[in-house]
């Protein structure tokens, strides 16, 4: 009984034994089981590598990963890495790691394909490079087995890299950025300055963030703040500070800064933006005065400056445009097209209408105030910002005293050829009316009062000496007439004129003298002053057809510095002032200044010759005088002489040389003259006349005949008459060229032109004596014996 059960007591403890490792056979099955699905199941690559380097188990992320091949992980990423030194280095540690019982892991870089440019896979195309997770654990209870793990981390690695590189630009942007920026705690210590910050305060990120300095030491009022604060007010946030350099120097900023909790303590911290104003204030004073002397150079340009919009209306002047326009006020929105004269619109719409004005300049002439002004107008496109027209910006040039110039410059060049002209014309006159003249007096010699040709031959010489008398007026005008300048007081010379002259405009107009005191003396032809007097007043008379006033007066005048009228400019110095002024229909402008023009007339044909004006002119001209006039048609006409103050004693008078001779009972003579003359008709008269009279004439037709007659001659020449304008050797050449044999030899020149055509040549020699063409038998007669020493009795 006892064996019995001691037998099924043994049975019962094998059977519980059998059954205990048949359930522990069954779980131990079952956990290798799980384990297995569990490695398999693992997303990641995972590798168990037995001690010999052989696989033991892959699971499939692994095959995902590698492909379909049984090398163990640490091969495989030595491969990938084309050997890489520095990555089998790593992964032999990792593996000498875990076969010691110690886990270990590391981060492999595997290039890619461009990268590498070499191997298997180089050319088929560019692969990124990759980054791996590799960890090695000993496997517990398994001597030299390694578990491996294997991850990619490419993209992990990638936003770091971005994460890294954007922070990199960040700091950059941070610390070199044109503003600055800091942050300080509670207490006012640095926690961060950037680098643009440290540079203006001049010191270094060591210096200010090494808790020595505080925000208030580089403040430069010291006040009552918050320690944190740059402001006295702990409500403000942003607002200007005055800042201290390392140097002592100091510069204006701008802070703007925020209060944040620094953690969870309750500590503090400030984002705090600082602008340095140094620079933008120094740039906008610099803008603000640029733009001061913009202003300043575009109000005082000496040109007029209009900014125009494309209708052609003002948007913004200058003064020197509203000064030439007459708009002392506010000229905005004027159409500049409605001011200009109406002759001109049309050009300057068209210029502003014009598609090829787009780069370049137009330059136009217009017309303002009825034309009183003229401008030639710069016109310059302005674009917008698509190109199209914005506007203009026209400058206008005053160019009215210019286009008077020119016009005056072409009237004194016409005067002058007409002067010439007429120089021409009167000189070759002369010698016609001398011949005329010369011979009338020769048959009036022989046809005596009674006689029956006596009145045809004095209509004859009657009418040359009215022929002469219009010959004298065109020499006034071109200045070559002869004068006989005296000193004279003008006063005495219009009282003289007042009953000529009163008689001459009639009664139904008033004349007034009006007299300056101590008028200085003048030196002129008193004729000829007379003239231009009774001319000026003749013209006034004509003016005034219904009656009215002329006024003449006088005065003394000083002009302290030249004075331009029109072109002509009249020298400083002491004048004494005629001025005739009548109150008849006046002058109209546009024929003002070709009142001095010969032969222009505004009179009916016959009423005049159109030379008085003309004559007037030229007697002043030579004078040394000038003549203004200023008229208001419908108000009357002002001339204006002005006579240039005589010396007394500054020079000798002229001896009056021309006119008709004084009344002589003789006029015959002796001795030898040699009349030189390449008018054959006043050589014949004048040769007769003096042979008529006493005298031995020798004649020459030329200046090279009177040498070849005065080397030839048989006895001595007494007397030298030649004319002064002659071919090749004329009158002044040839009286040099005998003085040199001949010096005491006495001199007659003859001539149609002035006295100061040779005179120039000669200088002042007294032993040279002029007569002037026309002259009469008896002015001939006369001047050669005073000349040659003959008592007129």
């Amino acid at each position: 009984m006892g064996i019995e059960i001691a037998y099924w007591s043994v049975i019962a403890v094998l059977a519980a034994l059998a059954i205990y490792a048949f359930v522990g056979w069954r779980r131990t099955k079952m956990d290798l089981s799980i384990y297995s699905a569990t490695f398999v199941s693992v997303s990641r690559p995972r590798q168990i590598v037995a001690p010999n380097g052989k696989v033991v188990q892959s699971n499939s992320a692994f095959y995902e990963l590698f492909g379909q091949v049984d090398k163990p992980i640490p091969d495989l990423l030595v491969a990938e890495t084309r050997g890489d030194l520095e990555v089998r280095e790593q992964i032999e540690m990792l593996d000498a790691k875990a076969k010691s019982g110690l886990e270990g892991y590391a981060e492999v870089r595997i290039p890619g394909r461009a990268e590498a440019g070499k191997g298997e896979d180089a050319g088929n195309g560019e692969v990124e490079t990759q980054w791996r997770y590799v960890a090695a654990y000993p496997v517990k209870g398994w001597p030299g087995y390694v578990f491996w793990f294997v991850d990619d981390i490419t993209l992990r690695r990638q936003m770091e890299q971005v994460i890294n590189d954007q922070q990199n630009r960040f700091a950059d942007l941070l610390e070199n950025a044109p503003i600055g920026f800091y942050s300080v705690d509670g207490e006012g210590r640095f926690l961060f300055v950037n680098q643009m910050l440290a540079e203006w305060l001049g010191r270094t990120h060591a210096e200010l963030e090494s808790g020595t300095l505080r925000l208030h030491d580089i403040l430069e009022d010291d006040g009552d703040f918050l320690p944190y604060s740059p402001f006295q007010d702990e409500s403000v946030s942003k607002g200007e500070v005055t800042l201290k350099k390392r140097d002592g120097g100091k510069f204006v900023a701008f802070i703007s800064q925020d209060v944040v909790p620094a953690d969870e303590r309750g500590g503090l911290c400030t984002r705090s933006v600082v602008r340095d104003l140094s620079s933008e204030r120094a740039v906008a004073r610099a803008l603000e005065r640029s733009e001061e002397r913009f202003k300043s150079f575009f109000e005082k340009a000496p040109v007029g400056i209009a900014l125009i919009d494309p209708k052609g209306c003002v948007t913004e002047s200058n003064r020197a445009f509203r000064e030439l326009l007459r708009e002392p006020g506010n000229v905005h929105g004027l159409s500049l097209i409605e001011l200009a004269v109406p002759d001109d619109r049309a050009a300057f719409q068209s210029a502003l209408n014009d598609p090829q004005n787009t780069s370049r300049q137009t330059v136009l002439e217009l017309g303002f105030h009825g034309g009183e002004l003229v401008c030639t107008v710069y016109v310059t496109r302005m674009a917008g910002s698509g190109g199209e027209t914005a506007g203009f910006i026209a400058h206008f040039i005053d160019t009215t005293e210019q286009k008077n110039l020119e016009e005056q410059f072409a009237q004194s060049q016409k005067m002058q050829a007409v002067g010439q002209l007429a120089g021409g014309i009167a000189h070759d006159f002369n010698n016609l009316l001398t011949a005329m003249i010369g011979f009338s007096d020769l048959l009036l010699l022989r046809h005596r009062p009674g006689d029956q040709s006596f009145a045809d031959i004095m209509q004859i010489k009657q009418n040359a000496n009215r022929a002469a008398n219009l010959v004298r007026q065109l020499l006034a005008f071109s200045r070559q007439q002869t004068l006989q300048p005296r000193q004279l007081i003008i006063t005495d010379i219009l009282a003289e004129l007042s009953h000529l002259l009163a008689r001459l405009i009639g009664e139904n107009i008033e004349l007034k003298m009006i007299h300056g005191r101590d008028l200085g003396m003048v030196k002129a032809d008193q004729g000829q002053l007379e003239q231009v007097v009774i001319n000026l007043a003749v013209n006034a008379r004509d003016a005034m057809v219904d009656g009215g006033a002329l006024t003449i007066r006088t005065a003394n005048v000083t002009v302290e510095e030249d004075k331009n009228y029109k072109g002509e400019v009249m020298p400083k110095g002491n004048y004494v002032a005629v001025e005739v002024e009548d109150t008849g229909c006046g002058i109209p402008r546009e024929i003002l200044d070709r009142i001095f023009d010969p032969f222009f007339s505004t009179k009916e044909v016959g009423a005049g010759t159109g030379l008085g004006l003309s004559t007037v002119y030229g007697i002043v001209k030579q004078t040394g005088g000038f003549i203004f006039v200023d008229s208001v048609v419908g108000r009357g006409t002002i001339f204006s002489l002005f006579l240039p103050h005589y010396v007394a004693g500054a020079e000798t008078e002229a001896v009056a040389s021309g006119g008709e001779a004084q009344v002589q009972k003789d006029l015959t003579g002796i001795g030898n003259v040699l009349l030189v003359e390449d008018e054959d008709a006043v050589r014949a008269f004048g040769s007769r006349a003096l042979r008529n009279k006493g005298y031995t004439v020798l004649e020459a037709n030329s200046g090279e005949q009177a040498l070849e007659v005065l080397r030839d001659a048989a006895e001595r020449i007494d007397l030298l008459i030649t004319d002064v304008v002659m071919p090749r050797v004329d009158g002044p050449t040839l009286v040099k060229t005998v003085r040199e044999s001949y010096p005491d030899l006495k001199v007659i020149f003859i001539s149609g032109y002035t006295e100061d055509n040779f005179r120039q040549k000669l200088g002042e020699d007294e032993r040279i004596h002029f007569l002037p063409k026309p002259f009469s038998l008896k002015q001939l007669a006369a001047k050669v014996k005073e000349v040659l020493g003959g008592e007129l009795v």
